[in-house]
């Protein structure tokens, strides 16, 4: 028998004790087997490789189901040395899968931007160009959920240009979405803009996949929400929201919460409900959807208390996410000039001080929202300060011989000036 053969043989019974060990719960063994597989001679066999690629990924499954973060990114270290016989697409698909494994371990965000980082490296040192695009993409990427908009800026201003040179379109849309994520989180939203539109005008001359094309319409939703242009990005939002729950994405709730902020924002919350109970919104019921529904409840009825109860009781879900965080500061401004008019409504003269009991706030904090709202022309009328009375007038009418007089008066004017010219001349 050859050696070869043998080798072979031995890995499919090692594969075999492995996955015995696996069934029993038996880690220690489970893992030496695993091992003992990767470090057969593989000698170009195609069935030991076919071996060590199942007992790589198989290991690394086990090492993410048992919560060992730091097993597992040794195991995509040495996987390199494992891997160097094999295909340079296969050895892209093995190393890929086993970062993503990551990404259901807690507290590992460190550890995978450490070992993608090692990953690249090697990946540039080995002139394994298509392998180190897709590893910089994702580091990108864990680099934003880090916060670390600067350190992913620098790896988009590179990428971009290889990309651009390699005209790697479908790549070159996903990089540029990143950009235009990463530049709103520093809120610089020209730059933003003029990444987004770069991904759209790139993903025109290409097939876009359904989640790529659902990301697309859900910066451009974010984006015209800055611009307090809710309507458009409602309608973005709408686009987004049926692309992820066609492919069952989990941002699809995300989306719908935008979408039911958007329709509070524009003073239709009666809308919320409506959209609640469309075919694709009815089974996305829970505590998130509860939140907006509370939120619509209390602009609806013009309540600030209502309101404030609710951030309260769903503190979680509405404070987490920070788009609508964002947009809550505009939100409540517009409920306290609502609820304060509805205060006012009845009243020609009012104290201040009655207006604070009446809403729950501050006297000084009333006082300086009415002068405000005043000076906006949200109402008319004049405070007292100094006796703390709010005095409120009718809309005035405005009268059209005044208007009529104004114009004559003009007139005249422009005759006196060419009188005056005329005059000069002689």
């Amino acid at each position: 028998m050859s050696e070869s053969t043998t080798n072979t043989s031995a890995t499919g019974d090692l594969l075999a004790i492995a996955r015995e060990a696996v069934s029993q719960q038996d880690l220690a063994s489970a893992e030496t087997a695993y091992q003992k597989v990767l470090q057969v001679p593989a000698e170009a066999n195609e069935r030991t490789i076919a071996d060590q690629e199942t007992s790589l990924n198989e290991l690394g499954l086990l090492y993410r189901d048992h919560n060992k973060a730091q097993e597992l990114s040794q195991l995509i270290q040495t996987s390199r040395t494992v891997m160097g016989g094999f295909a340079k697409s296969k050895t892209a698909k093995i190393m890929r899968s086993l970062i993503d494994l990551f990404a259901t371990l807690p507290d590992t965000l460190d550890l995978q931007i450490a070992t993608t980082q090692d990953c690249v490296e090697w990946a540039i040192a080995e002139k394994r160009n298509f392998l180190k695009i897709n590893l910089q993409t994702r580091l990108i990427n864990f680099y934003f959920k880090k916060q670390a908009y600067f350190d992913a800026i620098a790896i988009i201003d590179g990428l971009l240009r290889e990309l651009k040179r390699l005209d790697d379109k479908s790549v070159l849309v996903e990089v540029q979405l990143l950009e235009a994520r990463t530049y709103h989180a520093l809120r610089n939203i020209p730059k933003s803009r003029a990444a987004l539109t770069g991904a759209r005008t790139s993903a025109n001359t290409i097939y876009t996949p359904p989640l790529m094309q659902a990301g697309l319409d859900h910066m451009s939703g974010i984006l015209q929400a800055e611009e307090k242009d809710y309507k458009t990005a409602f309608s973005y939002f709408y686009e987004a929201f049926e692309g992820y729950a066609s492919q069952e994405d989990a941002r699809a709730i995300t989306i719908l919460k935008y979408m039911l902020l958007c329709k509070v924002m524009l003073n239709l919350s009666d809308d919320v409900i409506s959209i609640l109970n469309g075919k694709l919104a009815s089974k996305y019921v829970g505590r998130d959807i509860d939140a907006l529904k509370a939120i619509a409840a209390a602009h609806k009825n013009r309540s600030l208390k209502e309101f404030e109860l609710a951030l309260e009781t769903y503190r979680t879900e509405l404070s987490q996410d920070t788009f609508i965080r964002s947009h809550f500061s505009a939100l409540y401004d517009s409920l306290l000039e609502q609820n304060l008019v509805k205060v006012i409504e009845p009243f020609s003269c009012v104290e201040m001080a009655h207006i604070a009991e009446l809403i729950g706030l501050d006297t000084r904090q009333v006082e300086g929202k009415l002068s405000q709202m005043i000076l906006d022309k949200v109402f008319y009328g004049v405070l007292d300060q100094g006796n703390g009375w709010l005095y409120v007038y009718d809309e005035p009418q405005r009268d059209v011989a005044y208007d009529a007089a104004l114009d004559t008066v003009k007139q005249m004017s422009n005759v006196v000036d060419a009188l005056y010219e005329k005059a000069a001349s002689l």
